[in-house]
């Protein structure tokens, strides 16, 4: 990195931790546009829906397009197909023109998780030297909105574009703060979609060391009843895998805890219990009254076999089994809650649709196959709809990376 690169960077963290929290962003693009000579600078943001950007401004006029929360503006981008969607798809800058003026959009990516965009408008072509400042910034700006999002709901306001139920809300808690990871044994992303009534749903991961701990559940019922069961087992499940217990203690004490302490009498959880060994792709997986792991390997996909077990609460008293299954480099784990399954979203073949999109990486397939469930199911399903995707490459340690992904990785199209 020559003096000018390392100069805006600096000038980038600096004005970040200057600012207050919900000014950061326009402090760093107000920087960067100043020492890129650039007529305007944007952050674009990914929707929680996502299908779209979004554009926050803090406008006091009131004439700025958009949702508006006081002075705070949020503008809707939908894909289209066009650059702004391939530039998050295939984690790639782009530079574009028109009107005597140069565009180049660069992602804002965190360990493979697309943030958004950074957009800069720029009176002079740009150079390579340039392009390569501003996918670095663009990276750096990543860990300004992770960093600073923790302090402000703004953010988490301007990627909603509807609002929560309390349900819908209690639900998000439970879900991991980055739906994709990428390491250079593996990359997953998980993806949910909810139901009108949220359906209890909810999939998580942690990274340890030579570890990938992964896991997908369904609470029975919908509404808050059943976001709050599954508040308890996903409580109980972090609390004790973070204690070190085995998958099999991890059910046991989940399913003692929904027995005990659920407000509705009987409620129950149906999980897929995952721990994967990050040197070999050996994987343990616990079933528990869930839709059994597919796994996807060439143009084949087939049901992991493992031992069966009742769901999590449901009868307390029983011990869990769990069972293995040896993954090769290029295999596919996908593991899926019944509202893939279940009603109008049974219609979709399910096996070929993962056959298609299998050159997919994670993060664009679980975005994919949910909107084939919403084109059959949709636009309001009836249960939720979650799915966890893990793609293992073999080669445990460090990762090829460009700006936050590994572009080598990225969907092409």
């Amino acid at each position: 990195m020559d003096d000018s690169g390392r100069a805006i960077l600096t000038g980038v963290l600096q004005a970040a931790e200057d600012a207050a929290p919900v000014e950061a962003v326009e402090a760093v693009t107000g920087t960067i546009a100043a020492a890129l000579h650039a007529s305007s600078v944007s952050l674009l943001i990914a929707d929680l829906s996502g299908r779209a950007l979004v554009r926050l401004t803090h406008q006091p006029t009131t004439d700025s397009p958009g949702r508006r929360q006081d002075e705070e503006a949020a503008e809707v981008l939908p894909f289209d197909g066009g650059p702004y969607e391939q530039v998050l798809r295939q984690q790639g800058t782009q530079v574009l023109t028109g009107d005597g003026r140069w565009t180049v959009l660069a992602p804002v990516t965190e360990r493979g998780e697309a943030i958004g965009l950074l957009e800069i408008a720029l009176p002079e072509e740009p150079d390579e030297s340039v392009i390569t400042q501003i996918a670095r910034t663009a990276h750096a700006l990543a860990f300004v909105v992770i960093a600073n999002r923790r302090h402000t709901d703004l953010f988490e306001w301007g990627q909603r574009s509807s609002p929560f139920t309390l349900s819908a809300e209690i639900q998000r808690r439970l879900l991991p703060a980055a739906f994709t990871c990428e390491a250079g044994a593996f990359a997953l992303s998980g993806w949910l979609e909810p139901a009108a009534s949220v359906g209890g749903d909810t999939f998580d991961y942690s990274l340890a060391r030579d570890l990938l701990h992964v896991s997908v559940t369904d609470a029975m019922g919908h509404g808050v009843a059943s976001a709050l069961t599954a508040t308890l087992g996903v409580g109980s499940l972090r609390n004790t895998r973070r204690r070190g217990d085995s998958l099999v203690a991890q059910a046991d004490q989940a399913s003692r805890a929904i027995a005990d302490n659920a407000n509705v009498p009987g409620a129950y959880v149906t999980a897929v219990l995952g721990r994967m060994d990050l040197r070999t792709g050996h994987c343990e997986l616990l079933n528990a009254g869930h839709v059994p792991p597919l796994l996807v390997r060439g143009d084949r996909v087939v049901p992991v076999e493992l031992p069966r077990n009742f769901p999590l609460g449901m009868f307390p008293e029983e011990r869990y089994r769990s069972g293995e299954v040896s993954l090769l480099p290029g295999d596919r784990l996908v593991i899926v809650t019944d509202g893939m399954r279940e009603r109008n979203a049974a219609d979709l073949d399910l096996v070929a649709a993962l056959v298609e999109i299998a050159h997919l990486h994670p993060r664009e397939a679980v975005r994919a196959l949910s909107d084939r469930v919403l084109a059959i199911a949709g636009p309001v399903l009836t249960d939720d709809a979650t799915l966890l995707i893990i793609d293992w490459y073999d080669g445990h340690g460090p990762r090829r990376t460009a700006a936050g992904a590994d572009i080598t990785r990225a969907s092409a199209d």
